[in-house]
Formats: structure tokens, sequence, C-alpha cells
């Protein structure tokens, strides 16, 4: 999921979305789906670290078998561009040490019971949040690697999904992070769309209208769960969901924080690397303000007005702010709750107005 669970990269197609799949026959659905999952690199470097269990000699056709797949090559690459080189012999190195070692066993459980998730069905769920323009066109792979982050690359070339084969993640969850992960190329694939939609944005104020579109962690952990009443951490760890409970609770506070951050870039108190260090810091540890806000607007927005008009506001995020203002403000004066809005000053400053929400 970003940031922990995924490039930053992603973030070049956060800007998307609108229309609907409801109604759709699962069929229909299944024609928008191309997934490939390849567990060459895993298959690979289990077979290495049997015959180092069993005290037989590794031999160069062995490390040759790892290092010629697809997902090693792409993860080296990958690792390069971000400048964090790594060569053949540190991998070896790696494959060879106790503590990979230790972990032998799991990782092939892990492995086997992952190749049986339906990720077919995780990508019909993030279909449903998905207009019926978006296709989903991917490569998921399941990697042993020393870094334990997962990330997705190429998103706009060759979308693919990189998970880290984790004994601690069952395949209910791994479903659920594909999902995810499916959403957000599911996002890009109707680019063009979201950038025809907010041609009308202030000059001063893109660079924030661009960073709004982070919220798309939120739309995505939605899309993964596969609705406003199911729970988006139903297959996560006692620890995950308390810290996202914990997180979500935070909720007014975290939104006047990212108000402020929308502000400082549109006034030009926040410019260059700045923007992207302040914004940074709402990915959290884990799941930060950009999925905890971005979803319970989400959620809201989703129950008051409908998913169609969900997906609407995907398109432009502003949109989302003025929609989830008035279903917060219903609900503020019902007394069900006491919700922060977003100030008129920001929607004025955004280009977006109440006349939005009526369109």
């Amino acid at each position: 999921m970003c940031k922990a669970k995924c490039s930053i990269a992603v973030f070049l197609f956060l800007l998307a979305i609108f229309s609907t799949l409801q109604g759709q026959t699962p069929a229909a659905a299944t024609n928008r789906i191309q997934l490939a999952l390849n567990t060459d690199e895993a298959e690979a470097a289990l077979a290495i670290l049997n015959k180092h269990a069993a005290g037989t000699a590794i031999s160069d056709a062995d490390w040759q078998r790892l290092f010629s797949t697809e997902p090693y090559i792409r993860l080296k690459e990958r690792e390069a561009s971000m400048h964090r080189d790594f060569t053949d012999d540190d991998f070896k190195k790696f494959i060879l040490s106790p503590e990979l070692a230790a972990k032998s066993s799991a990782l092939r459980k892990t492995l086997d019971a992952w190749k049986q998730a339906d990720l077919t069905a995780s990508a019909r769920r993030a279909l449903t949040y998905l207009p019926e323009q978006a296709v989903i066109k991917t490569k998921v792979f399941p990697v042993i690697k020393p870094k334990t982050n997962s990330f997705v690359v190429d998103v706009l070339t060759d979308p693919t999904i990189f998970l880290y084969l984790d004994p601690e993640e069952s395949a209910a969850k791994f479903e659920n992070t594909v999902a995810h992960e499916l959403h957000h190329i599911g996002y890009a694939s109707i680019e063009p769309l979201a950038e025809a939609r907010q041609k009308d944005v202030p000059p001063d104020a893109k660079p924030a209208v661009e960073w709004m579109g982070a919220f798309g962690e939120g739309f995505a952990m939605l899309a993964a769960a596969g609705g406003p009443d199911v729970d988006p951490h139903a297959a996560s760890s006692a620890k995950e969901h308390a810290r996202w409970d914990h997180d979500l609770a935070n909720f007014n506070q975290d939104l006047i924080s990212v108000q402020q951050f929308f502000l400082d870039i549109i006034d030009k108190r926040l410019v260059g690397d700045k923007i992207s260090e302040r914004a940074s810091a709402f990915f959290g540890d884990a799941q930060g303000a950009w999925y905890t806000v971005g979803y319970k607007m989400s959620v809201i927005v989703e129950k008051r007005f409908g998913r169609n008009v969900l997906i609407d506001c995907m398109l432009d995020p502003r949109e989302l702010l003025v929609r989830y203002n008035q279903a917060a403000k219903e609900l503020n004066d019902q007394g069900k709750e006491k919700l922060t809005l977003w100030s008129a000053e920001l929607l004025h400053k955004s280009g977006a107005s109440a006349t939005d929400a009526e369109r």
C-alpha cells in the first residue's frame, strides 16, 4: 500500500476516476482484466534454500535460474534506479544467510498459499470502484528479497506489483493488498479523463490539487475492502487493525494538517522539494492521513450520495472535498458526528465551489 506498501511513483496516476461498474456482469469485468502471477524468483530462491539446507552443492545453473528470472532482473533495475544497487554476489549472501534459512519452511508455505489466491476476484473488486473505460493489466511478482517493502513500478508502461513474500501475511491479506494496488493501476489506465476534468484548476493551485490525488490511497482502501460497510482491515493482524483504528480516530486533526499543507502550497509558503517532503509525512509509518482521511471521506460520500458520485469525485479530488463537506455538515447537524469541514478558503483557492457538487 504506499510508502511502506508501494513506491511513491504510484502517485503519478492518483488523479483519476469516475462513472461506475455496477450492473456489469462478472464476465464483462473479466474482459478488462489481464493478470499474470510470476513466482519464478521465489521458486528459484526456495530451490537454492532447499539444497543449502540439505548440504547439497549449489551449481552455477541454480544461481543462473534465479538471476535470469524477470522478477529478479526488474528488481535489480528498480533498486539501481533508487540508488540502492546490489550485485549478484550481494544477493547470494542474502539467500545463504542463516536468517533466511530459518524462514525457509514458512516462505514455502506462504508462497503455496498465495498461489491459490483468487487475484481475478481482487481485480473485479477494484473494478467496481472504477469506470467502464478502466482496465487492469499487470504482473504480480511475489519475491524473496532483503528489503521487506512492496511497491508498484512502471505504472504507465509495464505495470508490475512487487510483493515481499511475508510469512506473516495470509492469503486473504495478500488478496486485499493486491486489490488495493490493482485499483491504483486501474486509475492509471484512464488518467487522461482526469486531466481533462481538471483543466480549470488555477495555476497556483495545480500542485496542491495534484497532491489531493493522494487521497486515492483511501479510495483504494475502500475498493479493496469491497464496500463502505466492510472492515478494510478484516484480514489484517490485530496490531495492524489497532493502528488503523487509532489513526482513523485522529481524522479531524489530520484533515486540518492536510488542509494547511494544501494552503501552504497554494500560497507559496511551500515550494520545490519541500512539498514532497511534507507530503511524505502523510503516508505515515504504514497508513497515514492520505489513507485514513481519504478513506473516511470516501465512505461518508458513498453512503450519502452513492458510488456513482464517489467515482465521479475521483476524477477531480476537489469535488470529493465539496461532497464530503455537504455530507459531513448533514451528519453534524443531526448530531451524529462532529466532523471538521474543509475551509471555504481552500475550496475557493483551489477553484472548487459549492456548485461543483451539483454537477
